[in-house]
C-alpha cells in the first residue's frame, strides 16, 4: 500500500472507529468559518462517501439517537442527501442489504425518540420521507406505515411524535392516499388534537397534501367533512396567540386554494368569511394579514379550475378591496421631501403598502372591472373627499393599480376615451389632437422649471417635456428653437457625478424632441449632439451609471430620426450595445422540490421560475439592460436595411440564441422582430451590391442559421402572443429566403407548425372544459375569448406561413400538403372557430391557385366544404369560399363541371343577399361576383349564358376588393373586344349597361383598374363613336349620368358636338369640342368645371360641377 493510500484508510478509520470524536470533528470543520478546514472537510466527506459509504451511513444514523449531541443537526442533513433519490451523494441502492436494514431501522428509531428539538425533529422526518419516496413504489419499507399509523393513532403518543408522523405523511401523501388505514379518522383527530397547536397543524399539512393528491373530485369530496376542522385548527392557532404556527396553517391553505379550489366551493363564504376576518384584525402581525389576503387573491386567481368562483362572493370582494385600501394608508411622509435633491423611488413605503398595491392588481385583473369597478365606485368617492392626504393617495394608487384588470369596462363606460386616458394610463400616449391646445402653457412652465435650482425638478420636467414632445410628434416644432438649447446646455454641462441622472434625461429629451419635429429641423443640432454622446461613449463609465442604459435608447431615436445619415456613427454604437445584448444573467439552478436546508433567497433582486423539476433563480438587475439592447438592435436593422449589412453576423450570432430566453419575454420578442430584418438587411445589400463582396451563398447560409432557430422556438414557446410573433418572423423569413430553403428545412417548418396546431387544439379544449365549469360567468366568457382571438392570431400565422410555402414551392410543395390535410379538413367541420375554417380554406385556395391542374385531385376533398362555406354567416368565411371557388372554375376545367350548377346557385346567393353590398359582406360580394365572372369565361359550354352573363354584367363594376376589381373589369374588357353576344345582349340591350361601367370606373381612376385597361376602355369608347349607328350611341348617351357623361367625355377626348348631355332631363348643353362653348339658345345650364385640372392627376376626372344659370348665350 503507498503512503497516500494509508494515510487515507489511516484517516478514515479515525473518522468512522470505535472513538465518535473523529466525526465530531469532521461535522464540526464542515460547518467551520474558516475556508481552509471546511474545505478540507468537504473533501473528506466526499471520499468517505465513495469509499466508505455503509459506514458512514451508519455512524451518521447511530449519531441521531443522541439528539442532544451538538452534531446531531450536520448529521440529519448528511444522512439526507445519502439517501435522497434527488441528491448526487445518493448512496443507499449501493449499500449492503445488512446496511439498508439496519439504516431503516435507525432512522424510525430516532424519529420515535423524545425529546427531539424542532428542528431535529423536521430533519429527520425530511429524510424518512426521501428515503420513502424511493422506497414505497416497490413496497420495500412495509416497516414505515406500521411506524406512521401508531405513531398518529395511539393516545399515548407524545404530541412531537403525530406532529413528526403527521409531516412525514403529509410528504408521502401520493403514495400512501391508496392503502393507509382509517385516514379521514386519523386527520380529523390529528386536526382536532385537543392540547397540541403544532398537531393541528401537521394535520392541516397532512390534510391538504391528501386533498391534493387524490386523482378526482370525488375522491377529494370524501374528505369535504374536514374543512370545518381545517380552519378551527387555524383558528386556536390565532386565539391562543401562536401566530407562528396560524401562519403556516395559511400557507398551506394558500397551497390549497391554487391548487384545488373547487375543494373549497360548498363552504366558499365560510371560509372567504374566515379569511377575511383574519386580514381585518389590526392586532394581528402583518404577516399573518398578509397571508389572509394572500389566499383569497390566490382564490380569485385560479380562474383556470374555477372560473367565475369568487365573483360570486361580491361582498366579499368589497370587504377584501377595503381591507386593501387600509393598507395603503401605512406609508410614511417625508417631512423634507420637497427640497430633496434626489428621489428615492420607495420611499415612505412600507410592507403593507407595497403588497396592497400588488394584490389590487392581481384582483383586478383576476375578477375583472364588472365585479371591481362597483366596488370601487362605492369606495374611492369617500378617500377622494378627506381632508387626509393619504386617503386622497390612497385613492389615486387604487385607481393606478386596477387600471389594468378594469381597462375594458373603463373604457366602455367612459363617454371620451381622452378623459380615460387622462384619469388612468389606457394607451401608451395622449393624442396629439388632444395634447396641442395647452401645450403653450405646458412648454412654458416645464422651461421655466428647468430654470431651478432643484435637481429632482429639473429631471422630472425633462421626463415631462419628453412625454409632451413624444405625444404631440410635428407640432411640437413651434417650441423647438426654444426648447433645444436648454436641453444642449443640461447635456454638456451636467457633468458632475451627482449629476448623471440629470444628464441621462437630457439625453432622452433630446433625442425624443428630435424624433417629433423630424430629421430637417433636428439635423443642424444633431451634429453636435452625436458628438457629446460620442465623448461619452469613449469614457469609461461605472457599473451603476444610468446613463449608459438612456444613452442606447438614445442612439436607436437619433437612428430613427436621421436614418441613413447616422450609419457614419455605428462603428462607435456598435460595440457597447452588443456588449449590453450579450450579457449574460446571473443564474442559480435549485430542486424545486422540498426546500433545502437554506430555504428560498430573500434577496428581492432575485425572480425564480420552474421549469421541470429545478427552480431557477435570476438576478433581474442585468435583464432590462439587456432588452433593452435587443431591442436596440432590431431598431438598427429595420431602420438601416442594407446599411446594416457590416453588423448581421454579431447581431445573428447575439439574437439567435436568445429566441428561448425564457427568463424575459422582452429579450425574445426583440430576437423574433429581429430575424427577418437580419435577412432583408441581407439580401437588399446584395441586390444593391453592398454586401463587402458577399453573394447569395451568403444569404442562404444566414437563412440557414436563423430559419431552423426559430421553428425550434416556436413549439417551444410558452407565450401564445410572442408564438404568433414567432410564426409571423418564420413567414416574413419564408418569404426572404424562398427557394433557398431546401426540402429538409421545409419538412421542418412543416412538422414544426403540425406540432403549434396540436398544442393549439389541446389549449382549445381545455377551455371550452373551463366554460363548463359551474362557475362560469360572463367575466370569465370575456376571459376565454381574449384568450381564444390570441388563439386565431396563431391560425391567422398559421395560415399566411403554408400560404407562402405554397406560392415559394408550389406542386413541390404538395407531398407536404397531403401531409397537413389531416390536420386542415377537420378544421373545416362547422363546429370549428371561424379562423380555423377560414385558414383551412384559404390555404387550399392557395394550393388551388398556385399548383392549378396538378390540385384537381383535391377537389372532391374541399370544394364540397367551399360550396357549403357559401351559406356561413361569416363574411370572411363566404370570402375565402367564393374565392376559392373562381380559382377551381379557372383552373379545374373538367374537374370543376359537375360543380358548376351548384356554384352557380351558391354564388347568386352571396350576391342577390339583402345585405350583399354592406361594408361587412362587400368583400365577399366582389370575390363572388368575380367568381362568377370566372365562371363565363371558363364554362361558357355548361352554363346558360344568355342568362348567367347578364347577371354577372349587372353586378358591375365591383369597388370593394381592388385586386379583383381590376381582375373583372379587364375581363370585361376582353370580352367587349371580341363581342360577344351574351355580353352585347339582343340588338346591344347591354351596351348602355357597359358603357356606364366604364364611366364609373374611369371617374373612379386607377383604383378599379390597370392603365392597360383604362387604355383599352378608351379604345373601345371611340370604336363605339364611330362604329354604333347615330341613334344608338344618342340613345346610349343619353341613359347616363351627367357625371358619367362628363368623364367620358373628358377621358376619351374625342366626342364631337353631336354628343348631348342631358341635364335634369329638361333641356341639353352641345359641345362642340371636348370642353367647348355651348352653342347659342333660349334660357339653358351650362356646367362648368371647377378644379377639374387639379384632381386629374389624382384619377378623379370631376372634383366639383356647378350649375349656372344662363340667359341668351
Amino acid at each position: 500500500m503507498d503512503p497516500q493510500a494509508e494515510g487515507d484508510a489511516a484517516a478514515a478509520a479515525a473518522v468512522l472507529g470505535a472513538d465518535p470524536a473523529g466525526l465530531t470533528a469532521l461535522l464540526g470543520d464542515l460547518t467551520s468559518p474558516a475556508n481552509e478546514a471546511r474545505s478540507r472537510a468537504e473533501g473528506m466527506f466526499h471520499a468517505l462517501t465513495a469509499s466508505h459509504p455503509d459506514a458512514l451511513a451508519l455512524r451518521l444514523a447511530h449519531l441521531l439517537l443522541s439528539p442532544a449531541h451538538p452534531s446531531a443537526p450536520m448529521a440529519a442533513v448528511l444522512l439526507r442527501r445519502l439517501i435522497s433519490p434527488g441528491s448526487q451523494a445518493f448512496v443507499y441502492p449501493g449499500l449492503s442489504p445488512a446496511t439498508q436494514s439496519s439504516l431503516r431501522a435507525l432512522l424510525l428509531s430516532a424519529a420515535s425518540a423524545t425529546g427531539l428539538s424542532k428542528s431535529i425533529s423536521k430533519k429527520l422526518s425530511d429524510a424518512v420521507a426521501e428515503l420513502a419516496s424511493f422506497l414505497l413504489p416497490s413496497n420495500a419499507w412495509p416497516d414505515l406505515l406500521t411506524f406512521l399509523y401508531k405513531s398518529i393513532a395511539s393516545p399515548s403518543s407524545p404530541p412531537a411524535l403525530q406532529e413528526s408522523a403527521l409531516n412525514i405523511l403529509a410528504r408521502l401523501a401520493s403514495h400512501l392516499a391508496a392503502g393507509f388505514p382509517n385516514l379521514h379518522a386519523l386527520l380529523l383527530s390529528a386536526l382536532s388534537h385537543p392540547s397540541s397547536a403544532d398537531v393541528r397543524v401537521a394535520g392541516l399539512n397532512a390534510a391538504i397534501s391528501l386533498i391534493q393528491s387524490l386523482p378526482s373530485a370525488a375522491d377529494r369530496d370524501q374528505f369535504q367533512d374536514l374543512l370545518p376542522a381545517m380552519m378551527r385548527a387555524l383558528a386556536e392557532s390565532l386565539n391562543c396567540g401562536n401566530e407562528g404556527s396560524a401562519q403556516e396553517a395559511l400557507e398551506m391553505m394558500i397551497e390549497l386554494a391554487g391548487a384545488e379550489p373547487r375543494f373549497l366551493r360548498r363552504q366558499l363564504p365560510d371560509v372567504v368569511g374566515s379569511m377575511l376576518q383574519i386580514a381585518e384584525a389590526p392586532g394581528l402581525e402583518d404577516g399573518t394579514r398578509h397571508l389572509a389576503v394572500e389566499f383569497v387573491v390566490t382564490l380569485a386567481e385560479a380562474r383556470e379550475r374555477a372560473p367565475g368562483m369568487m365573483r360570486k362572493l361580491p361582498r366579499y370582494v368589497g370587504r377584501l378591496f377595503a381591507v386593501l385600501m387600509t393598507m395603503l394608508l401605512d406609508v410614511q411622509d417625508e417631512p423634507a421631501w420637497h427640497a430633496a435633491v434626489s428621489e428615492e423611488e420607495d420611499a415612505g413605503e412600507t410592507g403593507s403598502y407595497v403588497f396592497a398595491q400588488e394584490c389590487l392588481d392581481r384582483l383586478a385583473i383576476a375578477v375583472g372591472g364588472n365585479t371591481i369597478l362597483p366596488v370601487a365606485a362605492e369606495l374611492l368617492p369617500s378617500f377622494f373627499a378627506s381632508e387626509e392626504w393619504k386617503r386622497r393617495h390612497a385613492a389615486l394608487v387604487t385607481i393606478a393599480q386596477i387600471a389594468e384588470g378594469c381597462a375594458r369596462v373603463m373604457i366602455k363606460n367612459l363617454e371620451q376615451a381622452h378623459a380615460a386616458s387622462a384619469i388612468l394610463n389606457f394607451s401608451e400616449n395622449c393624442r396629439p389632437d388632444i395634447l396641442t391646445p395647452y401645450l403653450d402653457g405646458i412648454v412654458g412652465k416645464l422651461l421655466s422649471l428647468l430654470q431651478t435650482g432643484n435637481q429632482m425638478v429639473q429631471e422630472g420636467a425633462l421626463t415631462a417635456l419628453a412625454s409632451a414632445a413624444d405625444s404631440s410628434q410635428e407640432h411640437f416644432q413651434k417650441y423647438y428653437d426654444a426648447v433645444m438649447p436648454y436641453l444642449k446646455s443640461i447635456l454638456m454641462n451636467a457633468t458632475d457625478k451627482s449629476n448623471r441622472m440629470l444628464r441621462a434625461k437630457s439625453m432622452e429629451c433630446i433625442s425624443l424632441v428630435g424624433m417629433a419635429v423630424g430629421k430637417q429641423k433636428f439635423k443642424d443640432d444633431a451634429k453636435q449632439v452625436m458628438e457629446v454622446l460620442m465623448t461619452l461613449q469613449g469614457s469609461q463609465m461605472e457599473a451603476d451609471d444610468p446613463i449608459t442604459s438612456y444613452m442606447l435608447q438614445a442612439w436607436a431615436r437619433l437612428c430613427k430620426c436621421l436614418g441613413q445619415d447616422f450609419l457614419p456613427y455605428m462603428n462607435v454604437v456598435m460595440p457597447p450595445l452588443l456588449q449590453s445584448a450579450q450579457l449574460k444573467p446571473d443564474v442559480s439552478v435549485t430542486s424545486a422540490g422540498p426546500e433545502d436546508e437554506n430555504g428560498e433567497s430573500d434577496d428581492e433582486g432575485v425572480e425564480t421560475i420552474t421549469l421541470g423539476d429545478k427552480r431557477i433563480g435570476i438576478r433581474t438587475s442585468l435583464l432590462e439592460e439587456k432588452a433593452t439592447a435587443c431591442n436596440m438592435l432590431c431598431c438598427y436593422a429595420d431602420e438601416l436595411k442594407e446599411g446594416f449589412f457590416p453588423w448581421i453576423d454579431q447581431v445573428a450570432t447575439t439574437l439567435v440564441p436568445v429566441l428561448k430566453f425564457y427568463f424575459h419575454e422582452e429579450v425574445r420578442k426583440a430576437a423574433v422582430s429581429a430575424m427577418p430584418e437580419l435577412l432583408r438587411s441581407a439580401k437588399l445589400a446584395i441586390e444593391k451590391s453592398q454586401s463587402q463582396g458577399r453573394d447569395e451563398s451568403y444569404l442562404k447560409q444566414l437563412s440557414d442559421y436563423i430559419v431552423p432557430a426559430l421553428v425550434e422556438a416556436i413549439h417551444k414557446e410558452p407565450d401564445t402572443q410572442i408564438c404568433a410573433s414567432m410564426l409571423e418572423s418564420l413567414n416574413e423569413s419564408i418569404q426572404l429566403s424562398g427557394t433557398l430553403l431546401e426540402e429538409g428545412q421545409v419538412r421542418s417548418i412543416v412538422d414544426g407548425i403540425k406540432e403549434v396546431i396540436t398544442a393549439s387544439a389541446l389549449r382549445r379544449r381545455e377551455r371550452t372544459d373551463r366554460a363548463k365549469a359551474e362557475d362560469f360567468d360572463s367575466e370569465e366568457e370575456d376571459l376565454l375569448r381574449e384568450e381564444n382571438e390570441q388563439e386565431d392570431e396563431i391560425f391567422d400565422q398559421i395560415g399566411d406561413c403554408l400560404g407562402t410555402l405554397v406560392k415559394t414551392f408550389k406542386t413541390y410543395f404538395l407531398p407536404f400538403f397531403d401531409e397537413l390535410s389531416v390536420y386542415l379538413t377537420p378544421m373545416l367541420a362547422k363546429d370549428k372557430t371561424v379562423e380555423e375554417r377560414r385558414i383551412a380554406i384559404c390555404i387550399f385556395d392557395d394550393v388551388a391557385e398556385h399548383c392549378r391542374e396538378a390540385a384537381v385531385r383535391y377537389y372532391d376533398t374541399y370544394l364540397p366544404s367551399l360550396l357549403e362555406a357559401c351559406t356561413s354567416e361569416n363574411p370572411d368565411i363566404r370570402q375565402a369560399a367564393v374565392y376559392g371557388i373562381g380559382i377551381c372554375a379557372e383552373f379545374g376545367g373538367s374537374a370543376f363541371r359537375p360543380h358548376t350548377g351548384e356554384a352557380l346557385s351558391r354564388l347568386y346567393n352571396v350576391i342577390k343577399h339583402p345585405n350583399a353590398l354592406d361594408l361587412d359582406n362587400a368583400m365577399a360580394y366582389d370575390n363572388a361576383v368575380s367568381a362568377l365572372g370566372k365562371i363565363c369565361q371558363f364554362h361558357r359550354d355548361g352554363i346558360d349564358a344568355s342568362q348567367v352573363v347578364p347577371a354577372w354584367l349587372s353586378c358591375l363594376p365591383i369597388k370593394n376588393d381592388l385586386i379583383e376589381a381590376k381582375i373583372v373589369h379587364e375581363q370585361l374588357c376582353t370580352m367587349l373586344e371580341k363581342s360577344d353576344r351574351e355580353l352585347l345582349g339582343h340588338n346591344n340591350q347591354y351596351l348602355p349597361k357597359i358603357v356606364s361601367i366604364f364611366a364609373e370606373i374611369l371617374c373612379a381612376g386607377k383604383d378599379l383598374a390597370t392603365e392597360q385597361t383604362f387604355s383599352k376602355m378608351v379604345n373601345l369608347l371611340r370604336q363605339l363613336q364611330t362604329t354604333l349607328p347615330p341613334s344608338v350611341l344618342a340613345s346610349t348617351w343619353s341613359s347616363l349620368q351627367p357625371q358619367q357623361q362628363l368623364a367620358l367625355q373628358l377621358k376619351s377626348n374625342r366626342f364631337d358636338s353631336s354628343m348631348a348631355i342631358v341635364v335634369r332631363g329638361k333641356v341639353e348643353v352641345r359641345f362642340c369640342g371636348p370642353l367647348g362653348k355651348p352653342q347659342k339658345g333660349t334660357s339653358i345650364y351650362f356646367l362648368k368645371i371647377i378644379s377639374a385640372v387639379s384632381q386629374l392627376s389624382l384619377g378623379c376626372l370631376i372634383s366639383r360641377v356647378a350649375l349656372l344659370e344662363l340667359s341668351d348665350y
